[in-house]
């Protein structure tokens, strides 16, 4: 199930280039092209669900895979015993501004707080 308008839908069919980090039948990892942190890699399902909570309700089972992948990117990346944040913006209010769900692998530096007042 994908959606024809969708850009991560479109990376995830080879329609778009991306660089790809890591890749299963049905999960895409790839570089940010407007990374805010030394690491930052894009964690999608390949298939269209339009948020985190469409998605664990829809298929648990590729939310896990999912997860693991993050946690392969973060050892792929260097970044596992320093430490990683994992984010996924769900919903308008979120700021998340591209509506097919997609987790975000940051670190490489300290962080500093999750979130500013």
């Amino acid at each position: 199930m994908n959606d024809a308008d969708c850009i991560f839908c479109k990376i995830a069919a080879g329609q778009i280039p991306s660089t790809k980090i890591a890749e299963t039948e049905r999960v895409l990892a790839f570089r940010d092209l407007h990374p805010k942190a030394p690491s930052h890699v894009l964690v999608i399902p390949k298939d269209h669900y339009a948020n985190a909570t469409e998605l664990a309700a829809s298929d648990p089972a590729l939310a896990g895979d999912v997860l693991a992948a993050a946690a392969e990117v973060a050892v792929a990346e260097g970044i596992a015993d320093s430490g990683w944040r994992l984010i996924a913006n769900s919903g308008p209010d979120s700021g998340q501004d591209v509506f097919h769900v997609h987790f975000h692998v940051l670190g490489g530096k300290p962080l500093g707080p999750m979130v500013s007042a």
